[in-house]
């Protein structure tokens, strides 16, 4: 099937289950039954590779994330020099070439090779590689064998409720009881669920239902690989980030991230996916700092819409496509967010940050809720538009990393000392071999 014909297929699939919930459970219900099938059909047979590492960030949209730190991390290391790694991409063709090269992708690794996300070639890969690495759950569909070792490495430490802990009525495209059906699933196959800290590890535990189900021991409290960047990152690196951005060019001006997350309740009928309506006047905002300012705005990767900002260039650039994060963390001197977990990994850097949550009380009662008390977070709350510019002076003006600082940093990211992919990658070695090999599926 042409790409073209497929992406039309999921669209108009997305956009009719996310208006019409009863036939959206029999559609996913029948999609399921079928893909399940194929996908042991296509993999019957198949021999599980002890050599072999697939990953995949974000179903397949970036080069980025854990996933990302893991791999670049275990090609360094002598002891799989010998290994075949193999990336899964959306729009694959693209990283075997300038493309790839240009968001850092190893293109001349003869051990690493690109495959399509949702084909044959895809299903195949993770039919035959011991080891499989994502931070955003493996499609429904698909189960790991027995002998295979699927670590989950999620994409943040939670500020809002997740999975089982939901209770306000889950989102436009999935009831409370088809968000707890996901999680269910995804503890079915995790060999490991990674975590950051204590209190994530209490959260996701909740969250996935594992105590119930006797799962506690998936839980692999080792920090986050994708931070080991911001731990080691050196003055050099984030020169070279800021002129890869332009930054350096801006003669003195600093520079904001503006980092938003996305809403359950708001739907794209065009995309058939999340959008965000922004809940700030870039003109106004424009006026008041544009002499001393530049704004990097990013959208999280659910959001389907684009975002226009040809009136603001030279003030307001969209960098909802960068590759990685962890680039625009160093190359900010103040975050701005609202119930993005992106605060948690930017705390690592000591920098100011504050949060723009225009909408909380209805976040808060009607969309989410939350797992910890707002007062704990490192930075002020910002909920009237009018005191946002204050806000930004006063922050950037203050001193950031103070006792409250200090406190969230030992709290939500004690682990993070710059080895995190390390102790990952010996867990997944220890548990490849518990785990042994299976000549092919019984």
């Amino acid at each position: 099937m042409k790409k073209s014909v497929r992406g039309a297929l999921q669209q108009a699939y997305r956009q009719v289950t996310g208006r019409f919930p009863a036939t959206r459970r029999l559609l996913r219900a029948a999609v399921f039954q079928g893909t399940k099938l194929t996908y042991r059909l296509r993999t019957a047979g198949a021999r599980t590779n002890p050599k072999q590492a697939v990953f995949c960030t974000f179903s397949g949209q970036s080069y980025s994330d854990s996933p990302k730190a893991i791999y670049e991390r275990m090609r360094t290391d002598p002891r799989f020099q010998d290994w075949e790694f193999i990336w899964v991409f959306k729009g694959a063709e693209r990283y075997r070439g300038a493309y790839g090269a240009s968001v850092g992708f190893p293109v001349e690794d003869r051990r690493t090779r690109v495959v399509e996300y949702f084909t044959p070639a895809y299903e195949a890969a993770l039919g035959t590689a011991k080891y499989w690495v994502f931070n955003y759950r493996v499609n429904e569909y698909i189960y790991p064998r027995a002998d295979q070792v699927y670590i989950e490495c999620w994409h943040g430490t939670p500020l809002k409720r997740l999975g089982h802990d939901l209770s306000l009525g889950g989102n436009v495209y999935n009831s409370l009881e088809e968000v707890f059906r996901k999680f269910d699933l995804d503890r079915e196959k995790m060999t490991y669920l990674l975590s950051p800290s204590p209190f994530a590890s209490e959260k996701f535990s909740s969250a996935w239902d594992l105590q119930k189900h006797h799962r506690e021991s998936a839980l692999l409290e080792v920090g986050y690989p994708r931070n080991d960047f911001l731990v080691n990152a050196t003055p050099r690196d984030v020169a070279a980030i800021r002129a890869r951005l332009g930054l350096d060019r801006l003669g003195g001006k600093k520079v904001i991230l503006y980092a938003p997350t996305w809403r359950d309740n708001q739907r794209s009928t065009e995309e058939g996916g999340f959008t965000y309506a922004l809940g700030l006047d870039f003109q106004k905002l424009r006026q008041a700092l544009e002499e001393e300012y530049v704004v990097l705005f990013r959208a999280h990767y659910l959001v389907a819409n684009q975002f226009d900002f040809a009136s603001f260039e030279g003030f307001v650039c969209d960098v909802s496509g960068y590759p990685d994060i962890n680039h625009l963390y160093l190359a900010a001197d103040l975050l701005i967010t609202d119930y993005s977990s992106v605060f948690f990994d930017y705390a690592i850097l000591h920098k100011p940050m504050l949060f723009y949550m225009y909408d909380l009380a209805a976040y808060r009662d009607e969309i989410r809720g939350f797992y910890m008390g707002l007062e704990e977070l490192p930075g002020p709350i910002v909920e009237r538009e009018e005191d946002l510019v204050p806000a930004i002076r006063e922050a950037m003006s203050a001193a950031a990393y103070d006792e409250k600082y200090r406190a969230f940093c030992a709290k939500f990211a004690p682990l993070e000392d710059g080895h995190a992919a390390d102790r990952v990658i010996d867990a997944l070695l220890a548990a490849g071999e518990r785990k042994g090999n299976r000549e092919e599926r019984p």
